[in-house]
């Protein structure tokens, strides 16, 4: 069939479908400067993966897409690992193990691969980021193996009484069982005042604010002395599926690391549980499954310890790139970048070292992500809070002028609810943010980071794409409900369809998909995003086999060559290049709104207005319809008067250069070797002697930046 080339123009009446902008004076909704608010992620790569991939033929063509500035992204805390930023660095424990800090002395060698270090106290059989790998301690089986909290969640860190943060396990039996007993193989330290509760809803954790914890009749344990303790939890059987262990102080004893450091006499320890029913002769009837992997009965802790040993080193698991190779590799153009710390599993004190290390080696860091995921690691807000500060104070030795930043959220499209506290507050945001207001450190919250992956695995249909304009500045509305300050920056770094890849990432829809997302954005308030992932990995196997990838490129998967460029990829151009005026230049944003809608009332374009620094006005426009071109006339309502009014506009003047990248310059072909695009770009060029009546066509699928004077 014939296909449209590009955005055709054409002289006509006022008449028809339009695309208002609110240009009037003072009415811009965002301030924005490429640089700053158009960046890309570098994240943990396979195993000797990175130098392969930051080659400078590689690299050229990267950059060309037009991304500025950088995060790195700290993978192995997803992983719940300790990150040993620097290979190099001193032990707590004489021995050559314990808690780490990386060496801050920048004339040691440069640092040009970094790896992770599953903790052995684990106490989670899986979450967001070790749902296929790792497993828990608490019912492994190993009766020498035990979970273990963080230490700095202790009075001896927080200031604050151990009862204002309690620590808890607790067991998914999968199924509702009768349980009427529990037996608790404490280690050292363990809790002297505790809790066994049930849980009365569907799911603690998905649906956390439907259903409450209940302490069973003879759970409620009182200077308990540890030991191998067997609770009669009920006198009758009691149908539970969750079951919980809340710890409120401990007896402050010392691990089996000894007494030299106090970290190891402080918190909660368990070996193992057992769950189940007795009888009559007293015997108990465990219906737990104790094993060495994922197929354990599950459980989830509130937090672990990161105390590690050099044996737990893992390199095959992925690298992350060395600090030096990140910074001296080209991929952050010079720019200040974003840097991570990480916090739920680290010390304050190599956390300080990272940065000083950094700093003395003089690479420009824009700002400090603080912790990695802590919902997805299901951290109590308070928790978070608390390390938060404790973090914040280290790095502000190190340089009181660093921009703290946290808490990294997975990707929320609402707000993130958990357990009710004693007043009853539902919002995770809201109480870490209440938590830092009533310590006095809400200013230690320079930006309010988080990621933004919007569709659940093989849920991504067409009409998803009318959704994402909404999703993504509702939650802007969100945090701001939940007390983040309205001067504090919003985030999103990092970013993409969903948090598994498939063909919809390098279809034309992922093209369409990224232009609606950025625009909408930073449209609708966020100070910057940041597309994620930066370094092409070539295609693979997503959701349900579906071929797709994180990234703009298809690469080999040995030698990690860029093979050829995906659809991401030029909308990337278009948003980069072609929508803002590539630099330093201050971008003023402005509302636009279309009436072309569908039967059931979907806005099928959208649009986003610019005035760039070189005073030309940009509209990057995304035509949602797969079947139909649109033709719009352009409308800037107020531009003369300074009145928002639509009965007084004016329309682009003189040339208007129009790029536009859609069906017809793309077609993505799955084949079983792994897929190919043809045609495969460039995005069409022309350019019009446009006056106010002008239309212009937006063809099928198509994202189209005009750019241009308006009349005065």
């Amino acid at each position: 069939m014939a296909m449209l080339i590009g955005a055709v123009v054409t002289a006509g009446s006022a008449s028809g479908q339009t695309i208002h902008v609110d240009a009037a004076a003072g009415h811009s909704t965002n301030t924005i400067v490429p640089t700053k608010a158009l960046g890309a992620g570098v994240d943990r790569l396979p195993y000797g993966a990175s130098d392969k991939l930051l080659t400078d033929e590689n690299l050229e063509k990267v950059l060309s897409a037009g991304w500025q500035t950088v995060t790195y992204r700290q993978n192995t805390e997803l992983h719940m690992e300790a990150w040993h930023w620097n290979p190099e660095g001193k032990w707590s424990d004489p021995a050559g193990r314990g808690y780490f800090v990386g060496n801050a002395d920048p004339g040691s060698a440069p640092i040009r691969h970094s790896y992770g270090y599953p903790l052995p106290h684990r106490g989670v059989t899986r979450d967001d980021g070790t749902d296929t790998e790792g497993y828990s301690r608490l019912t492994d089986g190993n009766p020498d193996s035990y979970w273990k909290s963080n230490p700095y969640l202790t009075q001896a860190y927080t200031g604050e009484s151990d009862a204002l943060h309690p620590q808890w396990v607790f067991l998914d039996l999968a199924n509702p069982l009768p349980v009427d007993a529990i037996r608790i193989a404490w280690a050292e330290p363990y809790a002297v005042d505790y809790e066994v509760q049930y849980w009365t809803g569907e799911d603690p954790i998905k649906k956390p604010t439907l259903g409450v914890w209940v302490t069973f009749p003879g759970g409620a344990m009182r200077n308990a002395k540890g030991g191998s303790a067997t609770l009669r939890l009920a006198d009758a059987p009691i149908p539970a599926q969750w079951i919980r262990i809340l710890m409120r102080q401990s007896s402050n004893t010392c691990d089996t690391h000894g007494s030299a450091d106090k970290r190891n006499c402080v918190g909660y320890a368990i070996r193992e549980l057992y769950l189940g029913t007795t009888t009559p002769d007293g015997k108990f009837h465990d219906v737990i499954r104790h094993t060495a992997d994922q197929d354990q009965t599950a459980t989830y802790c509130s937090s672990v310890d990161p105390w590690h040993t050099p044996e737990d080193l893992d390199e095959r698991a992925g690298e992350q790139l060395g600090l030096d190779f990140f910074y001296t590799s080209g991929v952050t153009r010079k720019l200040p970048a974003m840097i991570p710390i990480a916090m739920i599993y680290n010390t304050p004190e190599d956390a300080a070292a990272e940065l000083a290390y950094v700093e003395k080696r003089g690479y420009p860091v824009s700002y400090v992500e603080m912790g990695e995921e802590p919902d997805g690691h299901y951290t109590p807000p308070e928790d978070d809070a608390a390390l938060y500060i404790q973090f914040a104070a280290a790095l502000h030795r190190v340089d009181p002028k660093l921009k703290l930043g946290g808490p990294v959220f997975t990707g929320q499209n609402k707000d993130i609810e958990t357990w009710a506290d004693n007043e009853g507050r539902t919002s995770w945001t809201r109480r870490f943010v209440d938590y830092l207001k009533a310590h006095g450190k809400l200013d230690e919250l320079a930006f309010f980071p988080y990621e933004h992956y919007p569709i659940e695995p093989g849920k991504i249909a067409w009409s998803s794409l009318y959704d994402e304009p909404y999703l993504v500045t509702h939650i802007i509305d969100v945090w701001k409900q939940d007390g983040v300050p309205v001067n504090v920056p919003q985030m999103i770094t990092e970013s993409n369809i969903s948090w598994v890849d498939s063909e919809a990432f390098v279809d034309v829809w992922g093209a369409l998909w990224l232009a609606d997302y950025v625009g909408a954005y930073l449209s609708g308030g966020g100070q910057a995003v940041y597309y994620f992932h930066y370094l092409p990995l070539g295609i693979g196997r997503g959701h349900n086999g579906s071929q797709g990838t994180f990234g703009m490129f298809s690469a080999e998967r040995e030698t990690r060559k860029i093979i050829q460029p995906l659809s991401q990829y030029f909308a990337s151009q278009l948003i980069n290049l072609e929508w803002v005026q590539p630099g330093n230049g201050e971008h003023k944003l402005f509302a636009a709104t279309s009436d072309v809608m569908d039967g059931a009332g979907h806005n099928l374009v959208t649009a986003y207005a610019a005035l760039r620094p070189d005073g030309l006005w940009s509209l990057m426009i995304v035509n949602k319809d797969q079947e139909n071109a649109h033709e719009v006339k352009i409308a800037f309502d107020g531009a003369k008067s300074g009145v928002d009014t639509s009965n007084e506009s004016t329309g682009f003047a003189g040339r208007v250069d129009v790029v536009t990248f859609g069906a017809a310059q793309y077609q993505w072909h799955a084949s079983a070797a792994g897929g190919h695009a043809d045609p495969d770009g460039p995005a069409a060029r022309s350019s019009v002697n446009a006056t106010a009546t002008t239309k212009f066509t937006l063809p099928a699928a198509s994202v189209t930046v005009l750019r241009g004077k308006i009349a005065k």
